[in-house]
Parts: structure tokens; C-alpha cells; sequence
């Protein structure tokens, strides 16, 4: 026992032993959580004898189980991958998918059921709206879908949606809906938020399986608690109920996802829900500097509703907080790249990783893209085009989808005529609407489509080669490891020669296409199911890459779990930050600041916070005054910096000399040209206007380009 404590302090002792009934601890940022709650699984394990498979352990991104699974394989000196010795460890969506997938007969489907992504979801909504002939101006797909994830979120069924429906939207939702879960069925398919309502309703309804599942989870821990919805909060509940030994980790300073059904009332309300409960608090913080820690704690002290912590360190005061106000959107963005250029001067150890830029919309990071570019300095966006999102990529997967489960419509629409089989859209029209009025499976309508009135005999042929492909992939899928098997697809349906079209695009397309091979290898060992499992469940900031190399630019909400030596945080402007939409809304206010206490807290030395005096945003000139938050700072914590021209006791000079060159030649371009730039190399422009252009260059991709300041030259 003493060796699993040895290294925690008094508070994560005590959240450790603390391990029989409902356990509420109430960690602050940067308190060291992970490593409490990793302890606490390892120490029921080694010292409470509880077998890993009687715990369930929740987090809320893949990167976060990863890195639990991780400590407590080394703390318990065992090897990660050996299942056997690790608990129920995973996302919501995750485990609630191993659990659907050994009891799917009750929920309707078979074991092998597809999951839908975002972009599934709504290519399917989108070919609902058509056939039920709304106004697709009105009633679009992003609409639609965010109104039944909302619905699913609070546990609302098809059937019950239409007496929940208000407006036009929601009103459009509740007769989409049944079709598409009608839809979903028959492909075999669930999206992300069925996973966990479909599990959740079962456990509702089948008392056998409740209690075969409350049996195996002895021990229950949830992480960032502040952050579930009512559907997972229900579901914790159900699975808890019997033994009520679980406990839930969280911040509600930290709660900033109510935009997408999180509530943080939930973790205010715990020991509502288990009157003895017993509260741990972890405050003291293992990241920042003290003047960090209480100018975010006076910024969040301003909130009504909030439980009550006082955060501390042994680190020091540190650097005081940089409160800048700059001219403008192009001041702002100069002054950020030079006080990283000058820090890094002054300190060797910093490198560019050590810097995050936080903005609270995306419309923000044009211009601070633009000034990078401007100096030279790297940079890395999260929040982009991720590598499973782009086209190639999801075409291949659609592939396999398709071979894995060929009653999956939506892939089998984006694959049909990819790589182009002569297929037009009155005859996939045919097909369709013979498959639909007859109920027909798809491969097997495809097979005898020469039999379908209206098809001509090319559709018909094209379409019977197709369904024979797909046919003789799905025996050879059986006999070979997942990385073979993706190559084999790819060769079998041409879709390499697809892409090999001559163009400048055409060799970065291929070799995105071959990272996916790559990143197959590691299933090898797995099963086809589990590939497209783990490949579905994928997060945005799963991807996010430690570099060297670049300065990371990202909105505030995608930085929560995250911590740089230094941060700037920008806009801080009434209107940007808090957002305007805010104003008249105190719990909407109330969660912006939570949001600014997020921000805050990410930095470990030094902060910047940075508002404008007019900003061009969303297309006109902005004249906002400066953010609540910034009054909210303690003034004794703050060193205030005006523009470049009355900069107050500055930690270093604002230097004019690190000005780029002006260039004297502004090439007039036009699409298709091809030309270099002097860091990135050679490419051909995809798009121009009167400003920029976006160039697709050979060796790091598209980049849009201000053409004032980005010395292109034509070949």
C-alpha cells in the first residue's frame, strides 16, 4: 500500500482510501486528477483485492483512457495491452459500444453493427429531407441533426419527439426522425449518440441484463463529471444504484460544453442525489504560477453557481499577469509572434510547442494564421480538416464499411460511382427506389439488377460488377490481417488510379491514402470490426501532436485538459469574449466565464491577455471596449501594456526591426497557376480574389496566403 501512496499528497491520499459508497471529488485545474484517479484503480486492485473487471472507469476523450491505461499499467507493473488485468476503461461512447455489441438481439441489431459519424448522419438526414420534400434552405441537415442529438441527449425516442417539438426546425425534426432511425436499422447502423441512449433505455427496461451489468460493476469512477449529459448521468445512475460505490471526478468551474447537452449541475448536485456522500477537494495546483491561480479564481468568483475551492501552489507567484490592449486585429497578431520570437531569444529552453494562441470563435484565427505566415513562424490550427475527415480517407473507409455491413446505404452512395462506373443519377435513382419499394437488400438488388424496369443494360452490368467485387472482398476479408486487406480494396476498386488524375493535389491524395495503411498495421492484431470501431470513435484532440516545431492556435474550448508555459489569449473584447449572445442570458454569462477560467489556468508562467481597440471581424469594423473579465483581475496581479508606441514597463522592447521586408511585386494570379513561396515550396493556386489566394502546395498542403505579404512568385 505505502508504495501507492507515497507520491500523493494529503488530499489524493485521501481520495484514494476513500473506496467503499459515493465518493465526490471536486479537483481543480491542474491538481494532479489523473494521477489520483489512476492511484485509486490501482490501489483497489493490489491492496482491496477487486478484480479490474468489476470496475468501470469513464472518461471523455480516447487520449485521456490512453493515458490512465498507461499509469496503471506501470504502476501495477503489468503490460497495457494484457485486457485481463485492466478495468472497463474507455469513453461513454466506447464502453457503451462493447456492452451494445454483447447484448445487441435486444436492441434489434446484430453484433456487427455500423457506427455513424457526423458526416454519415447527415449525408443520411440529407436524403431524408429530399424525399420528404422540405424547403432544404430552411430545413438543413446540420439543423436537423442537432435537434435529434439534442432529443437523444435527453432521452427522447422517435415516437415521443413530436409532442417535445417547437419552431420549425424541431417541428421538421420530429417527422425526420423515425425515418431515420428507420433508416439507420436497416443499414445496420447506429450514430454516436444512440450508443449511449439505446444502452441506456435497455438498462431501463431489461431488469435482467441491469442487473447482470450493476453485478459486474462493483466499483464505478467518472471522469469530468461537470461535462455529462442527462443521458450519460442517467446512465451512471442506473449502473450505480445497487452498490452505490461510485465516485465522480470533476470541476464545475471548468464546465463549458452546455452548447452541446452537458450540465454541470450534475456534479453541484451529487450529494443531492447521495446524501452521504463523502466530498475530497483537490486544490492544490501542480501547473501554474499563484498570480495565475488567483487572478482565474477572482475572474470565477464573480459566478453565482459554483461550488467553492481555493487553489494554490508551491511554485511561486511568478510573472504577473500582461493585460494588453493593441490598435488593432493586425497589432494584436504582430505582437503575439514577436513576444514569442523575443521569449525564445531570451530562453533557450522555451521552443515553439510551449506556446498556445486561444480564441474564442474560429472567424479569429484568419488574421493570426495570416501573421504567422507573415514572420515565418510554424504553427499548428486544431480545429481543421483532421486526416479522417478528408475525402480520400473516407472514401476507402466507406469501401470497407460497405464490405463490412452492405446494407449501409450512406457509404455505399459515396463509393457507387468512385472511381466513376458510368453510373448517372437517374439510374442510382432506379436502383434506389426498386430497393426501397421492395425492401430488397442492396447487394442482392444489385446482383440481379438486370431485372430492374427502367435501368439500361450499362447501369445494370456496372452495378452487377460492383456488387461481384464487393462479394469476393467480403470472403477474402475473412483470410487476411486488416492492413493487407485495406490495400487489397484499394487495388481491387482502382481507387488509387482514381486519384492519380495528373494534377498538383494528386501525390498528397495518394499519400494520405497510404498513411492509412500505416495507420492499419497497428490493427493487424485485431479484427476488421475492431479497426472501424476504434477508427469511429476517434476524438479531435486525440490527434493533437506534441511538437517542437510549432506554436499551437485554438479555440478556448478545444484547449480545456491542456497546459502551455505561456498563453495569449485574444478578443478579449464585450461582444467577442464574452460573446454577444451572452449578454442577456446569466447562466449563458456564467458559463463565458467559466470559459475564461479555462483559458486562464491552461498557462504554467506567464499569460497574456489581449484585447483590440477595433477589430475587423465577420466583415466589418468592430469598436468593442474591453472585456468584464479583464476588470474582473485583481489590479496588483496585472502589468498593463497599451499599443507598441506606450508600452508600460515592458519584460522586454517591442522591436521594429523584426518587421519583414515590404514586397515590392504583387503577382496578379489566377486559378490554376503555378507558383513557389520561399518556405513553402511549390504549388498551384485553387482559389484567388482580390486579397488572397489558397494554394495547394506540393510538399505541406492548402495554405491561404495574403497576398500583400506572402511573396508569391509565379513559375
Amino acid at each position: 500500500m505505502t508504495k501507492i501512496l507515497d507520491d500523493l499528497n494529503e488530499e489524493q491520499r485521501s481520495a484514494v482510501l476513500e473506496t467503499e459508497g459515493p465518493v465526490l471529488m471536486l479537483a481543480g485545474a491542474g491538481s494532479g486528477k489523473t494521477k489520483t484517479l489512476t492511484h485509486r484503480l490501482a490501489y483497489l486492485v493490489k491492496n482491496k483485492g477487486v478484480s479490474p473487471a468489476n470496475i468501470l472507469a469513464v472518461t471523455f476523450t480516447n487520449k485521456a483512457a490512453g493515458e490512465m491505461r498507461r499509469r496503471i499499467a506501470r504502476i501495477l507493473k503489468f503490460d497495457e495491452d494484457n485486457t485481463q488485468y485492466m478495468p472497463f476503461l474507455g469513453t461513454f461512447h466506447s464502453i457503451a459500444n462493447k456492452i451494445l455489441r454483447r447484448e445487441s438481439d435486444s436492441v434489434g441489431y446484430s453484433s456487427n453493427f455500423l457506427i455513424y459519424d457526423t458526416n454519415d448522419s447527415h449525408a443520411l438526414i440529407k436524403k431524408i429531407i429530399r424525399e420528404m420534400k422540405f424547403d432544404e434552405k430552411q430545413i438543413t441537415p446540420s439543423g436537423v441533426a442537432n435537434a435529434i442529438s439534442n432529443a437523444k441527449n435527453e432521452l427522447i425516442t422517435a415516437g415521443e419527439y413530436k409532442q417535445f417539438a417547437s419552431g420549425k426546425v424541431q417541428e421538421a425534426a420530429a417527422q425526420i426522425y423515425p425515418k431515420y432511425q428507420m433508416e439507420l436499422h436497416k443499414a445496420g447502423a447506429m450514430d454516436f449518440d444512440d450508443l449511449i441512449m439505446k444502452l441506456t433505455i435497455l438498462l431501463e427496461d431489461d431488469k435482467e441484463i441491469r442487473e447482470k451489468y450493476q453485478n459486474q460493476f462493483t466499483y464505478i469512477m467518472v471522469d469530468e463529471y461537470q461535462d455529462t449529459n442527462h443521458a450519460q448521468y442517467r446512465l451512471i445512475q442506473i449502473l450505480a444504484k445497487k452498490r452505490k460505490n461510485i465516485c465522480v471526478v470533476g470541476d464545475d468551474w471548468q464546465s463549458i460544453y452546455s452548447w452541446r447537452g452537458a450540465n454541470y449541475e450534475n456534479i453541484l448536485n451529487f450529494e443531492k442525489d447521495y446524501p452521504n456522500a463523502k466530498v475530497v477537494k483537490l486544490e492544490r495546483n501542480y501547473r501554474s504560477t499563484q498570480t495565475i491561480l488567483d487572478a482565474a479564481g477572482a475572474v470565477i468568483s464573480k459566478n453565482s453557481s459554483r461550488s467553492n475551492k481555493t487553489l494554490w501552489t508551491n511554485s511561486g507567484m511568478g510573472e504577473k499577469i500582461q493585460l494588453v490592449n493593441v490598435h488593432d486585429e493586425l497589432e494584436e497578431g504582430r505582437f503575439i509572434v514577436q513576444t514569442i520570437q523575443e521569449l525564445i531569444r531570451l530562453d533557450n529552453r522555451l521552443s515553439l510547442h510551449d506556446f498556445a494562441v486561444l480564441y474564442r470563435t474560429n472567424a479569429q484565427s484568419r488574421n493570426l494564421e495570416e501573421s504567422f505566415l507573415r514572420y515565418g513562424l510554424a504553427y499548428q490550427i486544431i480545429g481543421g480538416v483532421k486526416f479522417y475527415e478528408r475525402k480520400e480517407i473516407k472514401d476507402v473507409l466507406a469501401y470497407i464499411r460497405f464490405i463490412f455491413q452492405s446494407n449501409d446505404q450512406v457509404s455505399l452512395n459515396r463509393i457507387i460511382n468512385t472511381p466513376t462506373r458510368g453510373l448517372g443519377q437517374k439510374s442510382l435513382a432506379v436502383f434506389f427506389d426498386h430497393t426501397a419499394k421492395y425492401e430488397l437488400p442492396l447487394l442482392e438488388s444489385m446482383l440481379n439488377s438486370g431485372k430492374i424496369l427502367g435501368l439500361s443494360p450499362r447501369a445494370a452490368g456496372s452495378l452487377s460488377s460492383f456488387a461481384a467485387m464487393i462479394l469476393s472482398l467480403q470472403k477474402q476479408s475473412l483470410n487476411m490481417v486488416v492492413s493487407e486487406f485495406i490495400e487489397l480494396v484499394i487495388k481491387k476498386s482502382g481507387y488509387i488510379e482514381y486519384l492519380d488524375d495528373g494534377s498538383i493535389s494528386s501525390s498528397e491524395r495518394i499519400e494520405n491514402v497510404r498513411e492509412l495503411l500505416s495507420v492499419a498495421k497497428a490493427y493487424n492484431s485485431l479484427s476488421l470490426e475492431d479497426f472501424l470501431t476504434e477508427i469511429s470513435l476517434i476524438s479531435d484532440l486525440d490527434s493533437l501532436k506534441d511538437s517542437d516545431g510549432a506554436v499551437t492556435l485554438m479555440t478556448l474550448h478545444s484547449a480545456k485538459g491542456l497546459e502551455f508555459d505561456t498563453v495569449f489569449m485574444t478578443g478579449l473584447e464585450e461582444g467577442i469574449f464574452p460573446h454577444s449572445r451572452t449578454f442577456f442570458e446569466p447562466s449563458e454569462l456564467e458559463e463565458e466565464r467559466r470559459l475564461c477560467y479555462v483559458g486562464m489556468t491552461r498557462a504554467k508562467q506567464r499569460l497574456y491577455m489581449i484585447s483590440a481597440s477595433s477589430r475587423l471581424l465577420y466583415g466589418t469594423t468592430q469598436h468593442n471596449v474591453p472585456s468584464r473579465f479583464l476588470s474582473d483581475v485583481p489590479v496588483d496581479l496585472t502589468k498593463s501594456m497599451g499599443s507598441k508606441n506606450d508600452i508600460s514597463q515592458p519584460s522586454f522592447t517591442y522591436n521594429d526591426d523584426l518587421e519583414p521586408e515590404p514586397f515590392t511585386e504583387i503577382p496578379t494570379l489566377n486559378i490554376g497557376d503555378k507558383v513557389s513561396h520561399e518556405n513553402f515550396g511549390k504549388g498551384e493556386v485553387i482559389t484567388v480574389d482580390e486579397l488572397e489566394a489558397t494554394i495547394l502546395f506540393d510538399k505541406v498542403g492548402q495554405k491561404t496566403l495574403n497576398l500583400n505579404f506572402a511573396n508569391i512568385k509565379k513559375i
